[in-house]
């Protein structure tokens, strides 16, 4: 399973986590490599669970497959923003990715959303479009909705507020500041935290940590990408949301393996992991 990878030496496992978590966002088929072994790396140190994202839509429908082949992993499907806008969100790809959102092991719609930094003004418009597409086939299936929002935080929080957000919506990657972090939780938003939070020059996604409640918080990886601290620039992997974890609980000031269960729950309840497939 490869859609390519990223180069450098892996990094070495990181103490195990005491309770464990989940990795609410990650990308196998573009890490490369065999995925049973990723997962049993995952789980020797306290990772077991997973969320596998599609992007497009054959890496959707991939992400469906090796969720329903793997104990442990579920999948998300839907059109990139960034592939929106480039024309991508065709009727007949929606129409696909309400499909497979449909399927038992898949349990959200992302990562779609709005990126501003990589897509020029004239294709942003269409960006806005699939984004309300994707919101209508969360709300239809009642799956989680995974938002990929990239310098375009005040227009992600308009068109949510505008279509209604579905019961669980997800910032992925959360890039947002403090005062941000205080409007998504008012309105019931999860916030997932990756590797940039472990990045010396990010006092303000610190910040927007330490005041996100306890019970709207995730962690990701978006492996193979946003490798944490102090290997920031090799590749990522699940395995390496301990790393991540720690860094939240230092800058909240909470305890490891009470945020850890916190964590695990939270990630639970967003995808409704509890019931069965």
């Amino acid at each position: 399973m490869s859609r390519g990878s990223r180069e450098g030496e892996a990094p070495p496992a990181p103490e195990p986590l005491r309770v464990a978590v989940a990795d609410s966002h990650c990308h196998l088929d573009i890490m490369g490599g065999d995925v049973a072994e990723q997962l049993a790396l995952a789980a020797s140190v306290g990772i077991d669970t997973v969320v596998q994202v599609g992007v497009d839509v054959e890496s959707s429908r991939l992400s469906a497959q090796v969720a329903a082949e793997f104990d442990g992993v579920w999948a998300t499907v839907a059109l990139h923003p960034n592939e929106a806008g480039r024309g991508a969100a065709t009727p007949e790809a929606l129409d696909e990715i309400r499909r497979l959102a449909q399927l038992p092991q898949v349990r959200g719609v992302g990562e779609t959303g709005l990126d501003h930094f990589r897509t020029a003004p004239e294709g942003q418009g269409l960006q806005e479009e699939s984004f309300r597409a994707h919101i209508a086939i969360a709300k239809e299936t009642g799956k989680a909705l995974v938002i990929h929002d990239r310098d375009a935080h005040e227009d992600v929080l308009r068109v949510l507020a505008e279509e209604g957000a579905p019961d669980a919506t997800v910032f992925h990657c959360y890039s947002g500041d403090a005062a941000m972090a205080r409007v998504c939780a008012d309105a019931g938003y999860y916030l997932s935290f990756a590797g940039p939070v472990t990045f010396k020059p990010n006092d303000e996604l610190r910040a927007a940590a330490a005041v996100c409640p306890q019970d709207r918080l995730l962690v990701e990886t978006d492996a193979p990408f946003l490798t944490p601290m102090p290997f920031r620039g090799r590749p990522n992997a699940p395995y390496l949301i301990p790393l991540t974890m720690r860094a939240l609980a230092a800058a909240r000031g909470d305890d490891l393996d009470v945020l850890c269960g916190a964590v695990a729950a939270n990630t639970r309840r967003a995808f409704s992991l509890d019931s069965s497939p």
